[in-house]
């Protein structure tokens, strides 16, 4: 399915969100850097891990990073083609890599951090996904995942429920040969365990000091969680 929708990711992505989810990436990356410059580290930088890149945004926005070195893996081809392009039209220096992220192709405790950005809704396995991140992690490293969720106030959780059911698949049904793509991102988010539930998901998985900072009243959150 994503290999089918990469050439029109980007574009029905900003279009569909009304380009918040740019800032929802910002947000994101502040907390990396923040991380990554703390005085727990011998020196800023590391090494970050972008799973489920997809075509690159968040890579491309974590590699303007002090002193970093970013991966990206995805398993669609199709859309690695296009992160790859965009890497050449901006002269960022980051490894693509084709990979699954329940397997990933990378040593044990390799990264000072490990990102998502709307990928780890599309697991087939959550649990197993967020214990490779975790394997991949150094000791004290951090996994950042963005992610929609479920808004607690009932007028904006109404509301939100009326634009994803109604609106989103119908604007994307112009933009988008497949329909289906579209369609399945609704039902996505609401089968998705979102606050407390993931976080308790993601101290099963090994992960200490998880947490989550809800953005945009709720509609999407982003969950933290460190590998001891």
């Amino acid at each position: 399915m994503f290999n089918q929708i990469a050439g029109r990711y980007d574009f029905l992505n900003h279009l569909l969100s009304f380009n918040i989810d740019k800032q929802w990436r910002k947000v994101l990356v502040r907390m990396v850097g923040r991380e990554l410059e703390s005085g727990k580290k011998e020196s800023p930088g590391g090494r970050i891990l972008d799973v489920a890149t997809g075509t690159g945004d968040l890579a491309f926005a974590l590699s303007r990073l002090k002193a970093v070195s970013v991966t990206g893996v995805d398993i669609a081809e199709n859309m690695l083609v296009v992160a790859r392009k965009k890497a050449v039209k901006k002269g960022a220096h980051i490894e693509f890599v084709q990979g699954d992220s329940e397997n990933l192709p990378f040593d044990t405790s390799l990264y000072d951090a490990v990102t998502v950005a709307f990928g780890v809704r599309n697991f087939e396995h959550l649990e197993q996904g967020l214990k490779e991140m975790f394997r991949v992690l150094k000791p004290g490293g951090q996994v950042y995942i963005l992610e929609f969720s479920k808004p607690g106030k009932r007028f904006f959780s109404l509301m939100y429920r009326f634009y994803s059911n109604a609106i989103l698949p119908l604007v994307a049904s112009v933009f988008s040969r497949d329909k289906a793509a579209y369609h399945y991102l609704p039902g996505s988010i609401a089968e998705f365990p979102s606050g407390d539930q993931m976080t308790g998901i993601m101290e099963v998985c090994g992960y200490e000091d998880c947490r989550f900072r809800p953005l945009t009243g709720g509609i999407a959150s982003i969950y933290s969680g460190r590998r001891g």
